[in-house]
């Protein structure tokens, strides 16, 4: 049998047990960030496992083109590759363990004709029901039935259905290999299909609790099964792969099954060949992250196989033609992006087989070298000149190294990749440079940019020239920053207090995530990102769209920015004129004239009147029409801004009119609640308004509600009496701090006599060293002072532990101070004994540390220094 042949069997005995066939899903999983690819059946049907949507059918099955990334660097073996057909039958919440088995075995021995007593099933331990099942209703003999310990399926991700599963291995004969310990274990048993039974729901901490329904996920490789069938030794012995390594073995004059070096070589890029086949027509695009750099790497595997295998010219789209017109039948989306495939594959292999050979020659000269010196590893450093200079994916050079019987280390490489990233972001970043390069990009674009974003969010556009941190290119490649000038856009670009958009540029053949857009002449727009994915050209025609969520919050704050110019004229007074904005999508700004500051009753009539306005829902309107006119029509303009001849009038319901180029909601009750977060001075006669609107306002406000309703559950009262309570509490709080103050002062008074008591004479100069109970510094400083008065003339070193931490404070009498004793000289000299630090003037010094258990021992020092000096 064929291997389509094996495809329609399969489809047509579950369609006779009455399951509907669902057509294959994306490799790019749908709704799922937990996975990079699809690499099971079973994950389209796991919103129907959970209950989260409703099946189309409660008995499916499937062809699931997959792809699996573990086993990349194993890929050109006999049996070990990336992309695959899995087929799949599926029961959600109808049959169970009993019907999928059986179903399984006669599939298998009376449809395929395969030998039952070749087949060995695996059950889980603790599944006695499957293992009864094969045991007695299937008719498997006990020795032939294992039990193994991993049967057990779990989530895909690290949550989602799983269950015991039963695994079906076929016994390939003695020449095939090692017994081992049997199925699961000798490579003489091959894993033919696996039956799983999603009884449980995994959380992300790895608790389980039963599903509602009990349902049923089976899969097995065609590649594998289409291998039994044709009696092959290797998956890509069978049809699926020999079109596609004949005709790889044609293009390099070489033939399969003579030379183990280029059979690898040719198995390595029929299967990547396929899989990027499969991944472009499923809207993936070469890049240096997630899925498109699995893209990239298996691309650039493929091509250096294609170079081991003495292809010198692009060979890739030519192979993908057969892998369409293998598989296009049954996935109508190769035939349909069959040009985009084509055109993606002899870029990136014209891309990087400029460099490949040369790097090649570089790592056979690097890897004699290390050789002859006895040497083992391939340095980072090296590793990353390969992949900086060459584009050479660390795995590659991997590749190379083994070859050469040498290691790569991975962690100096990935040091000097994040440390290139660091360094590229510092030195291409374009920062604010638009106006400067202003000719540079009025001589590329050669002609203006249409502006659409009043009206639309995306549109289709071409590329009229490409900028980068070193000038005008014609191609740009994942991973560069780049500015792009399109002939027509609906992003806005940061002009009038406005700040530009975001968004996204895509051609077929790449992607641009755009974070920003400037305007730095009239009329000519720069979008500035990176490149996600693929690659750009100038003159290709792209599709760009803006974020509209975060376009929807910037045109609320602008049409706010409108509402609150005319409120502060209305309270203020007419001479207040607007100064300056910022429009984002988290905020507005707004700058306006007063000598004076704002009440908080200004304030608050100020936030009444615009939201007033706002609930009045008021028709937002503009039109263009002659300066003069407009301005004899009422339209305000701003003090010092540029308005050419024709001008864009803002129409607020005739509430307020202003001249703006900016864009703005419809209708005033869109911008939903307006706050004022703040008012203050930012310059003579200028002060500044900051506020929220919309999503960030309602917020704001709940934040506030929470807070109140809380602070009024802990008071003991409702929300509205809380400035009350808090005053009385404040009330209390005074009284209790002055009782406390009495109190520390009569502990003082207390610790006196007893300091007075200890004072010694030096020389005819009473000292005064000792550790003392104090709470605050505030008291440290009282009792000193005390001390001193009391003395009339001496010096007094006081230690203290405040909250945990050790404290010193030196005081002497002026007649003291500045002579034989310096306040500030000693605390330094004994402060660290404390691991703090201190000083001070010569009569008062402080010092703060960190080890109190140094406290006694500082004091002490302090007496012996003391008695020296004096």
């Amino acid at each position: 049998m064929t291997g389509a042949e094996v495809r329609a069997a399969f489809v047509s005995f579950f369609e006779s047990k009455l399951h509907q066939e669902m057509a294959s899903s994306s490799l790019v999983p749908h709704n799922d960030p937990t996975v990079l690819l699809t690499t099971a059946g079973m994950q389209q049907m796991t919103p129907f496992f959970l209950g989260l949507e409703t099946p189309p059918h409660y008995r499916l099955c499937s062809v699931q083109k997959c792809f699996r990334t573990v086993d990349i660097e194993e890929v050109g073996d006999e049996s070990h590759c990336t992309f695959f057909f899995m087929l799949g039958n599926f029961s959600i919440g109808d049959y169970f363990k009993k019907e999928s088995l059986a179903w399984s075995w006669e599939f298998l021995t009376e449809v395929m004709g395969l030998p039952g007593d070749r087949f060995y099933p695996t059950v889980h331990p603790d599944d006695t029901d499957a293992y009864a099942i094969w045991r007695d209703e299937i008719g498997v003999p006990e020795e032939r039935i294992g039990k193994l310990s991993d049967n057990w399926w779990g989530p895909v991700g690290n949550s989602g259905p799983n269950g015991p599963d039963s695994e079906i291995y076929f016994d390939l004969g003695p020449e095939a290999g090692d017994i081992g310990e049997g199925p699961g274990d000798g490579s003489r048993y091959l894993e033919v299909w696996n039956n799983v039974f999603m009884e449980f729901f995994q959380a992300p901490d790895g608790t389980r609790t039963p599903l509602p329904r009990q349902n049923v996920d089976t899969g097995m490789g065609l590649e594998r099964l289409t291998m039994l069938m044709q009696g092959a030794k290797s998956i890509y012995d069978i049809d699926l792969y020999q079109s596609i390594i004949n005709s790889a073995a044609a293009l390099a004059d070489v033939e399969y099954g003579v030379d183990a070096k280029v059979d690898r070589s040719l198995r390595v890029v029929a299967d990547h060949i396929r899989g990027s086949t499969f991944l472009i027509a499923d809207g993936v695009l070469p890049g240096n992250e997630g899925r498109s750099y699995v893209l990239r790497r298996i691309l650039r595997r493929a091509i250096k196989n294609g170079r081991q295998l003495g292809i010198d010219k692009p060979f890739l789209s030519q192979l993908a033609e057969v892998v369409v017109g293998q598989f296009g039948s049954n996935y109508p989306e190769l035939i349909e992006r069959r040009a985009q495939i084509a055109k993606v594959l002899l870029h990136e292999e014209q891309s990087f087989g400029r460099t490949l050979q040369t790097g090649i020659n570089r790592f056979s000269s690097l890897a004699k070298v290390l050789v002859d010196q006895g040497q083992t590893t391939v340095s980072g450093i090296e590793a990353f000149r390969l992949y900086d200079t060459f584009g050479f994916p660390v795995d590659l050079t991997r590749d190379l190294a083994e070859d050469a019987g040498l290691t790569v280390d991975i962690v100096g490489f990935e040091s000097a990749m994040l440390a290139q990233r660091e360094q590229s972001r510092a030195g291409k970043a374009f920062k604010d440079t638009a106006r400067e390069r202003a000719e540079l990009y009025v001589t590329a674009a050669k002609q203006k940019t249409e502006f659409l974003g009043y009206d639309e969010t995306s549109a289709q556009a071409t590329v009229l020239a490409l900028v980068t941190a070193e000038g005008v290119v014609e191609e740009v490649e994942a991973g560069e920053p780049v500015e792009i000038i399109l002939d027509r856009t609906p992003f806005y670009g940061e002009s009038g207090g406005q700040i530009g958009d975001t968004g996204w540029i895509r051609s077929e053949t790449g992607r641009v995530d755009v974070d920003d857009t400037v305007k730095p002449v009239a009329d000519l727009f720069v979008h500035r990102g990176v490149v996600s994915e693929g690659f750009l050209r100038t003159g290709e025609t792209v599709t760009v769209a803006i974020d509209g969520a975060r376009r929807r919050a910037i045109q609320r704050n602008h049409t706010a920015t409108h509402l609150l110019h005319k409120a502060l004229r209305t309270v203020l007074g007419t001479e207040t004129h607007q100064a300056g904005s910022l429009v984002a999508p988290d905020r507005l700004r707004f700058d306006f004239t007063s000598l004076d500051a704002m009440t908080s009753d200004q304030v608050e009539r100020v936030t009444e009147i615009v939201n007033a306005e706002i609930l009045e829902n008021r028709p937002v309107a503009w039109s263009q029409k002659p300066m003069k006119e407009a301005v004899a029509d009422g339209a305000m303009a701003l003090f010092g801004e540029k308005y050419g001849d024709i001008v864009r009038v803002v129409d607020i319901d005739g509430y307020s009119k202003e001249l703006c180029g900016g864009t703005h909601v419809t209708n005033t009750g869109q911008i939903g609640p307006f706050v004022v977060l703040s008012e203050g001075s930012v310059a003579a006669g200028t002060r500044r308004i900051e506020a929220v609107t919309g999503e960030a306002a309602t917020e704001r406000m709940l934040v506030q509600q929470r807070m109140l309703e809380r602070l009024g559950r802990d008071l003991r009262t409702t929300w509205q009496d809380v400035p009350g309570a808090i005053g009385a509490l404040q009330d209390r709080l005074k009284a209790a701090e002055r009782e406390s103050s009495t109190l520390r002062a009569q502990l003082a008074g207390g610790q006196i006599d007893t300091l007075i008591a200890s004072a010694e004479t030096i020389n005819g100069v009473p000292v005064i060293v000792a550790r003392v109970a104090a709470s605050s510094k505030d008291d440290l400083r009282t009792l000193s002072d005390q001390a001193r008065d009391r003395l009339a003339s001496g010096v007094v070193v006081l230690g203290a532990e405040i909250d945990g931490s050790p404290t010193l404070l030196v005081m002497a009498t002026r007649d003291i101070a500045g002579g034989k004793v310096h306040a500030g000289n000693l605390i330094r000299e004994i402060v660290p004994l404390i691991d703090g630090r201190g000083g001070g003037r010569p009569d008062l010094a402080e010092a703060g540390g960190k080890d109190a258990s140094g406290l006694d021992a500082a004091l002490s020092d302090a007496k012996t220094r003391l008695a020296t000096v004096l």
